[in-house]
């Protein structure tokens, strides 16, 4: 990656980037028998677009945004949505791990630069995954620290003001175009990294660098391989 001057932090989103985001899985095991297994990949994939959907109106509390975008889920397909389940998913994020190969090269990254999560997570969930993640973080920023959630640009920009730094000092990586390297370019963020995970379309024109293996990260980011 090319840049006039060295980027003065890394930032990262977590769920889904770093941290092995099995919302689907869970989802499929609260619900049981209450989800046909003709509708379930149609209802997991509406799922997903409702919890963006929960993410883009006021601030809620990240439990909310699980329950709300479920409901509304269950609804529209006709199926049965008892009150727990949402909060059953939600309770199971905290256990959740890296993917494979996420720690070492988040270690090794952080012998060059600051690392930094913003996250929509909420304030006690962040805390326990950032230490799933067994790295060194400079600053986690949280969704309720923000008062918003990304993709809302006001994310981008709070992250900018709190690390007092210009676009051009961050290299932010993600995994999802959708929730974080459209509203980075809007920000004038140009170094990003689309950490490919394979549940999301390549948007090339937002001229961002691809990897799908996070080993080849600390590489990209000018350190000599191991």
């Amino acid at each position: 990656m090319e840049w006039e001057n060295k980027p003065r932090f890394v930032t990262f989103d977590m769920n889904g980037t770093l941290i092995h985001f099995r919302i689907n899985e869970v989802i499929r095991r609260v619900l049981g028998h209450r989800l046909p297994a003709e509708l379930a990949d149609e209802v997991l994939r509406t799922g997903t677009q409702y919890r963006m959907d929960e993410c883009l109106g006021e601030y809620k509390p990240f439990h909310q945004i699980v329950a709300n975008a479920l409901e509304r889920t269950m609804r529209r397909f006709g199926l049965e949505y008892r009150e727990g389940d949402g909060q059953a998913v939600y309770e199971e994020i905290p256990t959740w791990g890296p993917y494979p190969g996420v720690s070492e090269a988040l270690r090794r990254l952080a012998e060059e630069y600051p690392l930094v999560i913003v996250t929509n997570s909420d304030d006690v969930h962040a805390k326990r995954l950032a230490e799933n993640l067994q790295a060194p973080f400079e600053v986690v920023i949280t969704a309720e620290e923000m008062g918003v959630y990304k993709p809302r640009l006001r994310a981008f920009e709070y992250t900018l003001d709190k690390l007092g730094v210009a676009p051009d000092d961050i290299v932010h990586v993600s995994a999802s175009p959708q929730y974080d390297l459209r509203s980075a370019a809007d920000m004038g963020i140009k170094n990003t990294v689309y950490m490919d995970r394979g549940f999301e379309p390549d948007h090339p024109w937002l001229g961002y660098k691809r990897i799908t293996d996070i080993a080849d990260l600390p590489v990209l980011l000018g350190l000599p391989r191991p």
